[in-house]
């Protein structure tokens, strides 16, 4: 009986002791679960902020860099675009300087028109995106605005004997073929003009530096000397002139 009852209470003692491990291993375990998952919480907001952070690098930029050059009554159009990270809808405009006459920049960014007259135009273009806070960015761009045709001495007019001759380079800076006309005429003192050069032809888009003589003949007296060149493209009702004229009055001192 006694021994008996020395075994039932040493066994009892030893269930308990066990049950006390088991449940403090349960409890250890539970712990260290929820401090893996708040440590892994932890880590994946960490990597979203700082891929977040990688996003926003490069922040909004303003594409093209640069702009074409134009021409006097040439269509024109270019269209702006963000680029990098930022949140549409992208709301453009010119924040200073000014563009050239004849042509603007809409809302959206498109830039376009005709200009009216030649010239180098600069300005800065802003552009604000959807964000909140708003990121907002500046670039700076010229226009070249160039003259469609161009006129310039190959030879200046000059005299040899009773003559006088020389010659000029002329260009087309356009996209479109023109009907070109050129004259050059020598004006003496009394006003009276004498026809020294003349010639009409289709100058070709793109044409560079095409060499135009003239020389005549003239009586003794001085001359001043005009070169009118006139450039007609008829489908877009545009006509581009150009002048020259010498410095001074030619002496043609050979001759009655």
């Amino acid at each position: 009986m006694t021994k008996f009852w020395w075994y039932a209470l040493l066994m009892a003692a030893l269930g308990m002791g066990m049950n006390a491990a088991v449940v403090g291993q349960a409890a250890d375990n539970a712990a260290s679960g929820t401090a893996a998952q708040d440590g892994a919480a932890k880590d994946k907001s960490a990597d979203k902020n700082k891929d977040q952070g990688k996003a926003r690098v490069g922040g909004l930029v303003i594409e093209p860099t640069e702009l074409p050059q134009t021409y006097p009554q040439g269509a024109y159009q270019v269209q702006f675009q963000g680029s990098g990270d930022y949140v549409p809808v992208l709301r453009w405009r010119v924040e200073s300087g000014a563009l050239p006459p004849g042509i603007k920049l809409e809302d959206n960014g498109l830039l376009h028109g005709a200009a009216e007259r030649a010239g180098e135009f600069q300005f800065v273009v802003s552009v604000r995106d959807g964000d909140q806070p708003q990121q907002a960015v500046q670039r700076g761009f010229t226009i070249k605005v160039v003259e469609a045709i161009t006129v310039a001495w190959k030879v200046p007019a000059h005299v040899t004997g009773n003559r006088i001759d020389g010659s000029v380079e002329v260009s087309n800076t356009t996209a479109d073929d023109m009907d070109l006309t050129f004259e050059v005429k020598a004006v003496a003192e009394n006003g009276r003009a004498t026809e020294i050069g003349y010639q009409r032809f289709p100058l070709k888009r793109g044409t560079v530096g095409m060499l135009l003589p003239f020389g005549e003949t003239l009586p003794h007296g001085a001359y001043e000397v005009y070169v009118d060149v006139n450039g007609e493209v008829a489908k877009r009702n545009a006509i581009y002139k150009q002048e020259m004229k010498t410095p001074v009055a030619l002496q043609v001192v050979v001759g009655p």
